[in-house]
């Protein structure tokens, strides 16, 4: 299983398309972990078929994400970005990419291409999306 991520403009039915859009292409969705902050949603799903999860979605407007991004929640604080990198680093895990998906104020959502997508989810995961929103 792989997970796929969408990143969409936080509204109501959002979640509803997206699962109506998956399960009407017959993508069964094992996991799901959905997070709001600064007008945009993460939703981040594990299927068994990430790619035609990944085609079925692109083809109704949304912008997806799969492997080796990872999502993380922080403080919007200075100096916490660096913290997580430093953790990266000390792990010597790469930082390929990183985009800063929205922020509120108080938090920030930020999405980090690694080159060890796994050894960072458990170096990171007090921070994971996932783990922070839905417990597990």
């Amino acid at each position: 299983m792989k997970d796929v991520t969408v990143i969409a403009p936080d509204k109501v039915g959002l979640l509803a398309d997206i699962s109506y859009i998956l399960g009407k292409a017959k993508v069964n969705i094992e996991s799901i972990a959905v997070t709001s902050v600064g007008g945009k949603s993460v939703i981040t799903v594990l299927v068994k078929n990430s790619q035609k999860a990944m085609d079925v979605l692109k083809r109704n407007g949304f912008k997806v994400s799969s492997g080796n991004v990872i999502f993380v929640k922080l403080l919007d604080t200075p100096g916490k970005l660096s913290e997580v990198a430093k953790m990266l680093a000390d792990n010597k895990i790469n930082v390929e990419n990183l985009n800063l998906v929205s922020r509120d104020g108080k938090d920030s959502i930020v999405g980090i291409a690694v080159n060890r997508p796994r050894k960072a989810k458990k170096v990171l995961e007090q921070y994971l999306v996932e783990n922070s929103e839905v417990g597990y």
